[in-house]
C-alpha cells in the first residue's frame, strides 16, 4: 500500500468518525450510493477506499468529501493542501430566507451524532426520490 493511499484512508476514516459514523465499508457504501447520481460503487470499492488500496476518482472524491463535510482537496491530500488550493464558499442561494439559514446554522452547530439523526430524518421525510 502506498503512503498516499494509506494517508487518504486514514483521513477518510477520521472524517467518518467526526461525522458520527463508524468507518466501515458497509456504511460508506450505503451513504455514497444514496447520494451519488452516477453509477453506484460496489462494497469492495468502498472497502478499498477505507483500507488504503485505492483512492476515488475526482467525481467520487467530491461526493465522499461532501458526505463528511470536507473540502475534496483536504480529504485527498490532507492539511498540506489547504495552503495551496482554496475553494470559495458558495453564498446562500437567494431563495433561502433567514429562517432557513438559521436552521442550517443550527444544524451545523449540532454534534456529529445529532447531525446524523437530522440527516436520517430529512431523508426519511423526503422519501426514496431524494
Amino acid at each position: 500500500m502506498s503512503d498516499e493511499r494509506e494517508e487518504f484512508s486514514k483521513r477518510l476514516a477520521a472524517a467518518m468518525r467526526a461525522a458520527g459514523e463508524e468507518p466501515r465499508p458497509s456504511v460508506l457504501f450505503r451513504q455514497f450510493n444514496s447520494t451519488y447520481s452516477g453509477r453506484s460503487v460496489s462494497f469492495q470499492t468502498a472497502s478499498r477506499w477505507l483500507t488504503g488500496k485505492s483512492i476515488p476518482e475526482q467525481d467520487k472524491l467530491q461526493v465522499v468529501a461532501a458526505l463528511y463535510g470536507m473540502l475534496p482537496q483536504t480529504l485527498r491530500y490532507g492539511d498540506k493542501a489547504s495552503g495551496k488550493i482554496s475553494e470559495r464558499r458558495a453564498a446562500w442561494p437567494d431563495a433561502l430566507n433567514a429562517v432557513d439559514r438559521a436552521t442550517f446554522d443550527a444544524y451545523l452547530a449540532l454534534p456529529a451524532e445529532r447531525r446524523r439523526l437530522a440527516r436520517d430524518l430529512i431523508q426519511a421525510l423526503a422519501g426514496p426520490a431524494a
